[in-house]
């Protein structure tokens, strides 16, 4: 079985600061990154999708379609 050692906060920072990890400069992708939600690439704004990880993917799908069921909900609630 594999290791998986937490990586450093140094191997982190280069993981967020290396330019070939993000997609057009805004879609976070790093198959080495195991985290869910890494920080964006000015830290302070937040959070974003790996889309590397399929985890983080599917907690972004399933945000999204809970949004969208809330609005057709209230949508239908509202007539």
């Amino acid at each position: 079985m594999e290791n998986q050692e937490e990586p450093s906060q140094k191997t982190k920072e280069r993981w967020r600061k290396d330019p070939n990890n993000w997609i057009w400069g805004m879609f976070y992708y790093n198959k080495e990154d195991k985290r869910l939600l890494p920080p964006k690439r000015i830290p302070y704004m937040g959070w974003t999708v790996n889309f590397a990880n399929r985890n983080s993917v599917f907690l972004f799908v399933f945000t999204m379609l809970l949004i969208i069921l809330f609005v057709v909900i209230m949508t239908k609630i509202n007539k």
